[in-house]
This record gives structure tokens, sequence and C-alpha cells, in this order.
């Protein structure tokens, strides 16, 4: 697929003169890559976010390189509310296709955009060489649990972006999934036939919203597996987000609809204090505790991957992999 008849707009630096890298790995799959990984120990993948500034890129890629040495299965670039980072998400990740060794997954989110102003995005993400993409509905501009609106000319489900994605050429996708059910979602049942709906429509893996209690994973797994035999026999990768502040966490599990398990948020309350301040050390310490015990947990129940929400930062997730016993090289900055 090429932009030679104007129907995809190009991303900055994405010019094919500007590959420094091998595109080999960018082009194989999340799946494919999950299986090359998974020898001694389960695979790892992380998350990035698109910086707002010149400094917080100028870190993201500190963070990168980091990573890079550490040979994730794959990593992603997430997608703001409404597309609001759509052209530094866009260029960031083509970048990560070009200028590393690392395996991109691309964010695409259906709120906010025309049919054809994804299928423009998507042809830009293949003049990147990124054939992995991430397929999400995505959450409202503004206020992420308030009314979603289809666009004008737009798509409704997360299932219809997966064809139209499937339909633009060879991609691989992924789609999202939710261990105790979407928020719009009226129950479990409803929500397990939507995941069964978008892999049955091409999608070849999920990736969790990020929990606290491994008991969702598990059951969700079960659900799905129940529902539909072979879509069930498809990853769903759990995403952990090792806590460094009680106060963000509250704020970014209230974000998605729900809330701390009781337990976790007990133990992290102890751990901040009384004092007018959280202490911020000691929630860091139970954070860590809490994710390698999720995550060890999660390879004991046959998780494919563990998938880390980093916040563009990888000590805390090195970390986390260090007390599991991964080898870690990288020297990570702080977080």
């Amino acid at each position: 697929m090429t932009n030679s008849d104007n129907t995809f707009a190009a991303v900055p630096g994405c010019a094919p003169t500007a590959r420094v890298a091998p595109l080999a790995a960018a082009r194989a799959s999340v799946v494919q890559s999950l299986r090359i990984h998974s020898g001694a120990r389960v695979p790892f993948s992380v998350e990035f976010n698109p910086p707002r500034d010149a400094a917080g890129e100028a870190r993201l890629w500190r963070t990168v390189r980091e990573f890079e040495r550490m040979h994730p299965a794959f990593v992603s670039m997430t997608y703001g509310a409404g597309g609001s980072t759509k052209d530094r998400t866009a260029r960031i990740t083509g970048q990560l296709a070009q200028q590393t060794t690392l395996l991109p997954v691309a964010h695409l989110t259906a709120v906010g955009h025309s049919i054809a102003e994804l299928r423009a995005l998507v042809g830009s993400y293949a003049d990147c060489g990124i054939r992995n993409i991430l397929v999400l509905r995505g959450d409202p501009p503004g206020d992420p649990l308030g009314a979603w609106e289809r666009h004008p000319d737009g798509v409704a489900y997360a299932e219809e972006l997966v064809r139209i994605v499937r339909d633009l050429g060879d991609f691989k996708v992924g789609v999202a999934s939710f261990p105790q059910g979407h928020h719009r979602s009226p129950d479990l049942a409803t929500d397990t036939a939507h995941l069964a709906a978008k892999l049955r429509a091409g999608a070849d893996y999920s990736i969790t919203q990020m929990f606290f209690d491994v008991e969702h994973y598990l059951r969700l797994r079960d659900r799905v597996a129940a529902h539909d035999p072979i879509e069930g026999a498809k990853p769903i990768i759990p995403e952990l987000m090792p806590i460094t502040s009680l106060r963000t966490v509250q704020r970014a599990v209230e974000l998605s609809g729900r809330e701390l398990p009781p337990a976790v948020l007990a133990r992290l309350r102890r751990a901040a204090g009384d004092g007018p301040e959280e202490n911020k050390a000691a929630v860091r310490a139970a954070g860590i505790e809490i994710a390698t015990e999720m995550a060890q947990r999660l390879i004991d129940e046959g998780a494919p991957c563990l998938h880390f929400i980093t916040l563009n930062f990888a000590k805390a997730t090195t970390e986390v992999l260090t007390n599991l016993g991964y080898r870690v090289t990288a020297a990570p900055l702080s977080a």
C-alpha cells in the first residue's frame, strides 16, 4: 500500500530514505514475536505514551533505548482521546519501526474520525513499515466516561474497524479486552460476546485493560474460551501497571470506570501513611511488590506475555522483571 494516489497522508520522518534499521522485525506479527520470545521466560512487552514536549520526547527515547537492550516481544504507542496525539503517535511509532530493532504496535482509535481519516492513518503506518495495529473504539475526549458519539462518517464499534484495517492490506490486528467487562457493557456476557466478535472479525490477539486482581483476568480467559473455543485460543495479553503513586493509580483506575480492589487499596494506604503527603517511597515499594506478585501468578497461570504500562520510564518495570528473575541489562533512569 502506498500514498501514490494521495489516498494516504504521509507521516513526517517516514520517507523510505529515512530507514536506518532493517524493517523485517517490524513486519513480523505480535503473535509470531511471542512465539520467538517464548523460551525460559514468558515474554514481556511495554507501552509508551506520546510525549507532551521536547523534554518528554528526549526522556522517552532514553527509555526506548533502555528497553531495546532488554528485547521485549513488542512495544506499543498509545493514541490520545479523540485523536489528540494522532500526529505525534504516528511519527514516533514510525521512528520506532525505522530507527530501532523493536517491534512497534500502533494504536488506532475510532472516536472522532471518519473512515477516510482512519484509512489515511493506516496508510501512513504502512509507509513507515508498520504492520501491527491495536484497534480500539476509544474514549470520548475530555471525559473518558462521558457519552460516546459516533463520527457521522465513522464507525460505531471496534469490530468494524478491525475489518477495515484487515481489508486494507497485510496488517496484524490486536484489540482491547476487559477483565471486569467494559464499563459501557450491560453485563459480562455481553462484553464477552463483543470481544469474541472482534476476534472473529480478524483480530489475532487482545491486550487487557489494566487490572489489579489476577482472578479477573483468569475469569475473562475462561469466559472467552467457553463462549467461543476457537477465538478463546488466541492470546489474551494481561496489562500491568507497577504502582509508583497512590494518587496516580487511583486517578487512572477511576478514568477506566473501575475501582482498586479493597485489599490492594488497603495495602497502598498503609504504605502511604496518615500524613498530609503520601509516603511516596513506601507506596512505590508496595506497588513494585504487588506488580511482582501479580506477574508471577500470571506466569504460573500460563499468560502468553506480560504487558507493562511504563509511563515512559523504565525503572519500575525493570525492577519487577528483575524480581521475577529476568536478565536485565539496562541501567534504568529514576521513576
